[in-house]
């Protein structure tokens, strides 16, 4: 099951966004289709993906730690396998 969030386009303009504290996100392609699921630090990892092209869009969820934030992109892989 996808975050269930809007997409965002992935620029600076949502790396700057994006707040500087733990969570789940998702990037697509430009037409919505789910490309990886990862967490971390938003803000650094929007921006390591935004100077690698990894995705189109972006939708993301914070969570309080990075433990809760690996247990969650752990669990939206498993439902999107």
């Amino acid at each position: 099951m996808p975050l269930q969030k809007s997409w965002r386009e992935l620029d600076r303009d949502a790396v700057a966004r994006a707040p500087d504290r733990p969570g789940v996100y998702e990037l697509g392609d430009g037409s919505g289709t789910v490309l990886a699921v990862d967490h971390g630090v938003l803000r650094d990892e929007l921006k390591t993906a935004l100077a690698y092209g990894d995705g189109d869009r972006v939708r993301w969820a914070e969570t309080h730690t990075l433990e809760q934030a690996r247990e969650l992109a752990a669990d939206h892989r498993d439902r999107l396998e």
